[in-house]
């Protein structure tokens, strides 16, 4: 196997250990349908207004929110598990930066024992 070739290997089987192990619902922010967005921002809005927060800091509480959630469910969001100081873009720009090859992760299947 050349050099290249084995950084690829390696990042496929870093990626799909991500994948199983971290559960996203997508691989860009841009991937998750508006629907989803929509219903978690009304999640935290109600939560906030629960909570008796002030209504001027709610759209910011919603933000940060959001941000988090796409940190741990988004896949170029998450903290790479094998290395949790930085994301897995991050690891992908280091591996297309020593191989030189523009990495796509066009989609993603997760199967989970005992689901259909």
């Amino acid at each position: 196997m050349e050099p290249d070739d084995e950084k690829l290997y390696q990042f496929s089987r870093d990626i799909a250990m991500q994948i199983a192990a971290m559960n996203p619902i997508s691989i860009s922010e841009n991937d998750i349908p508006s629907d989803i967005i929509e219903r978690e921002k009304n999640i935290y809005r109600e939560q906030a207004i629960a909570e008796g927060k002030p209504e001027k800091v709610i759209d910011r509480i919603v933000e940060g929110k959001l941000k988090a959630f796409f940190s741990e469910r988004v896949l170029l969001n998450q903290q790479f598990i094998k290395d949790n100081t930085k994301t897995v873009f991050e690891y992908k720009r280091e591996v297309e930066s020593k191989t030189g090859i523009d990495i796509k992760i066009v989609r993603f299947v997760r199967f989970k024992v005992g689901e259909e």
